[in-house]
């Protein structure tokens, strides 16, 4: 199955390289994410599936867990005529693969090429939005920020620059209950696939957490684990650390133990002074989101217990 799939595109770019014209790309209109034991002929059912309706695939990731004995798949397929493009819905082709899921015991979903919408919560610190903003508006970034929402009113002026609406929601220990029930209307009133924390300082309960479980996505300012609590550049600064790192990771009710899904690291030396390492740092927050966030909304992302599998 590997080498078919494998093959026809290569087979496609020789011929394409011959004739002197450049390859043109395949558009997918449907994700299928799954994961189920292992057994013989899962591949097998859904290339039948899918050629049985006149689908293409266009592009196929599996990984074979051997130590839980579970297969994690992508495939992203599209209609191999235009005129196809009406027939089929990600919910009818949903309830036509239950059939199948229900044979292998799958936990499957199918998802159409619609941008993945983003609820994005900051605080005082900007760099993570920014850049978030940047790659949204250059097309980069595989998902539309909806809405940004704040504890504070510092980053208003960054996020109404980009035409995006701004909600300042207040949080403290006697409100807590009621802006988390405000924030859980925000996401249904904007439509929000995804919940954004790029750099919100504040601690979601626990609640909340499991209410946004494989939702929500947290960018934790060290190169996890290590370095917690307060000031981390200082703390890696005073113990001579050679890399800086960040992580970015599913929440959980367990504070930055969530299932991680990018890490960044940056070698550094002894030149850099705290404030050097700062910079470093932002740097590192800002790439590792921004990949976890796009492998996210591509439904590259599969979820393997306290672990993950990303298909890249």
């Amino acid at each position: 199955m590997s080498t078919l799939l494998e093959g026809a595109p290569a087979v496609a770019a020789t011929t394409a390289a011959n004739s002197g014209a450049p390859a043109k790309a395949r558009n997918a209109e449907f994700v299928l994410t799954l994961a189920c034991p292992e057994r013989p002929g899962i591949v097998r059912a859904i290339t039948t599936f899918l050629a049985d309706r006149g689908f293409d695939i266009v592009e196929h990731q599996q990984f074979d867990d051997h130590v839980s004995g579970n297969l994690y798949l992508r495939t992203a397929f599209g209609f191999d005529k235009l005129s196809q493009r009406d027939q089929q819905t990600a919910e009818s082709l949903s309830a036509e693969f239950a059939t199948i899921a229900g044979e292998f015991g799958m936990d499957f979903s199918i998802h159409d090429s619609r941008p993945q919408r983003l609820l994005v919560m900051v605080s005082k610190f900007g760099h993570c939005l920014n850049d978030l903003i940047f790659r949204w508006r250059a097309g980069s970034l595989g998902a539309e920020i909806a809405v940004v929402v704040s504890n504070h009113e510092d980053l208003r002026p960054m996020a109404e620059a980009a035409g995006l609406p701004f909600i300042h929601l207040p949080v403290t220990a006697a409100t807590k209950p009621e802006a988390e029930a405000r924030l859980l209307e925000l996401v249904a009133e904007y439509d929000a696939d995804l919940v954004v924390l790029a750099r919100y300082m504040q601690v979601l309960s626990d609640d909340l957490c499991r209410q946004l479980r494989g939702r929500a996505i947290n960018i934790h300012h060290s190169f996890l684990p290590g370095f917690k609590g307060a000031k981390p550049y200082h703390q890696a600064y005073d113990r001579g650390v050679k890399m800086v790192g960040a992580t970015a990771h599913y929440v959980t009710a367990d504070l930055d133990e969530g299932p991680i899904i990018e890490q960044e690291v940056f070698r550094v030396d002894h030149a850099l002074d705290p404030d050097a390492l700062v910079t470093v740092g932002r740097d590192a927050e800002t790439q590792a989101l921004s990949r976890a966030v796009k492998w996210h909304c591509q439904h590259r992302v599969l979820l393997n217990k306290t672990r993950t599998v990303v298909f890249r």
